[in-house]
């Protein structure tokens, strides 16, 4: 019996089955976020 995916985004993503890919993704992306922010601020002298 096939499983059909629901248009539902986020059920989409956990369907995967790659947790540790979307933790690194996660902890990426938040690091990035978190040196913009730095960057920014000291570029704008904030």
């Amino acid at each position: 019996m096939a499983h059909k995916h629901t248009a539902d985004p986020t059920e989409i993503m956990r369907a995967t089955g790659h947790p540790e890919l979307e933790y690194a993704a996660g902890w990426t992306i938040a690091g990035l976020v978190t040196i913009g922010t730095i960057v920014a601020a000291w570029v704008f002298a904030i």
